[in-house]
C-alpha cells in the first residue's frame, strides 16, 4: 500500500488541546468502554492479540487489557493521543503497546492479529477501502474485526440522549460537531455495506442502534 496517504483522516488530526479536551470528554464513557470490552472478550481465546485502530485516549484498549489479559496494540495517527493513551495505561497498571501510524498503511506483518476493533474513527478515514483491506491483511485466517461508528441518519432525539449528563458546555460542543462535520462523514447502512462488498472481506454483519452501527467482519 505504498500509495496510502500520510494522513488518513479528513480535516485536522486531534493534537494538543483538542486531543486533551476529547480525552476528558470521553472519559465519562467508562461504562460503555467496559461493556464493549466484555462483549469483544467473548469472541477471543486466551492470549489473543488484539489491535485497536484509532484508540484515541486508549480507554477501550485499556479495558480490553484488563478483561482479556491478552496482548493489546493500539495504533493512532495522533502523536498526542499516543502519549495520552500510554500515560493512561501506565496509570491503570496495564500493558498496552500504543504506536503512531496510518490506518491505510498498517505497520504490521500479514496475519498478526486475532481481532481488530475501530471505534468512532472509521468515518474519518480518507481511504476507507484501503483501510478495510489493510485490516483484512493483518488479520489471521479466521480472525474478526469490529467497526463501531456513527450512523448518518441518527435522529435529534438519539443525539440528545447520547449527550445527556455531559454538562452544558460539552453537550453543546458535541451536538455541534455531530450535526456538522461528523454527520457529513458518516455512513448509512447501505453505503457501508457497499464499501465492504468492494473490500477483501466481501461481506459483513451490520447492526444498527439509535446513534450508530456495528460492522462485524470475518476473514
Amino acid at each position: 500500500m505504498t500509495d496510502a496517504p500520510a494522513k488518513p483522516y479528513k480535516g485536522r488530526g486531534m493534537e494538543g488541546l483538542v486531543a486533551s479536551w476529547y480525552a476528558r470528554a470521553t472519559a465519562r464513557d467508562a461504562d460503555e468502554f467496559a461493556r464493549t470490552a466484555h462483549r469483544i472478550a467473548a469472541h477471543l481465546n486466551p492470549g489473543s492479540h488484539v489491535l485497536e485502530i484509532a484508540p484515541g485516549p486508549g480507554y477501550l484498549a485499556i479495558e480490553l487489557a484488563k478483561v482479556t489479559g491478552g496482548r493489546i496494540t493500539g495504533l493512532d495517527v495522533s502523536r498526542s493521543f499516543v502519549r495520552i493513551a500510554s500515560e493512561n495505561a501506565r496509570k491503570a497498571g496495564v500493558r498496552v503497546d500504543f504506536e503512531q501510524g496510518d490506518a491505510a498503511d498498517l505497520p504490521f506483518p500479514d496475519g498478526q492479529f486475532d481481532f481488530i476493533v475501530c471505534r468512532a474513527a472509521f468515518k474519518n478515514f480518507t481511504r476507507p477501502l484501503v483501510a478495510l483491506n489493510e485490516m483484512h491483511r493483518v488479520l489471521r485466517d479466521g480472525g474478526a474485526a469490529l467497526v463501531i461508528d456513527l450512523r448518518k441518519d441518527f435522529s435529534r432525539r438519539a443525539l440528545n440522549e447520547y449527550v445527556r449528563g455531559r454538562g452544558r458546555f460539552d453537550a453543546a460542543i458535541m451536538k455541534l460537531i455531530f450535526n456538522t462535520m461528523l454527520k457529513r462523514r458518516a455512513y448509512t447502512k447501505e453505503s457501508i455495506a457497499g464499501l465492504v462488498a468492494q473490500s477483501q472481506f466481501g461481506q459483513g454483519d451490520i447492526r444498527l442502534d439509535p446513534i450508530g452501527f456495528e460492522l462485524w467482519l470475518r476473514k
